[in-house]
């Protein structure tokens, strides 16, 4: 198997500070504040962002524990495939966030929506725009059904690394 190696540009801080408890989606993080700490050697590559209202954060899970190909979700009761659900414990524990930036500072971006745990290492940053990213679906799976919770779910720590 190849390896791939990545450096983090920075750190993600949030209030939630351990994952239990922290909203599992930005969807069903609005309101929580954030801020993104870009370390100095990539605080160039910031130029032209503050433009977007919206970011993608690509970022390592760095508190998810042994990644199993079936498990059960925060939203289900069934077991289901790790490629069929967006839990950390995964093979690549990377997430995906998009959430509000609100503003740029030095190096710091102030963020909004964070379902993010604090002290999380930021791999990249994507502008998010709209023409490209959202696509009219005809199904999503499993979560059709549970969808609705997602504004009272929280990560409940079945996926925390207990080491």
């Amino acid at each position: 198997m190849d390896e791939i190696n990545y450096r983090s540009i920075g750190r993600i801080h949030s209030p939630n500070k351990e994952p239990e408890g922290t909203p599992i989606q930005p969807k069903g993080a609005e309101g929580i504040k954030g801020e993104v700490e870009i370390f100095s050697e990539y605080i160039e590559g910031l130029k032209d962002l503050e433009g977007f209202s919206h970011i993608i954060l690509l970022y390592h899970f760095h508190k998810s524990g042994e990644a199993e190909l079936q498990m059960k979700p925060y939203m289900d009761k069934e077991k289901h495939g790790v490629f069929a659900m967006r839990g950390p414990s995964r093979p690549n524990p990377i997430g995906l966030s998009i959430v509000k930036l609100n503003k740029i500072k030095d190096n710091r971006l102030f963020i909004e929506n964070v379902d993010i745990v604090d002290g999380t290492p930021l791999l990249d940053i994507k502008p998010y725009v709209p023409d490209f990213d959202i696509h009219d679906v005809e199904s999503f799976g499993w979560l059709e059904k549970n969808v609705q919770k997602l504004d009272k779910t929280r990560d409940d720590g079945r996926f925390i690394d207990d080491d």
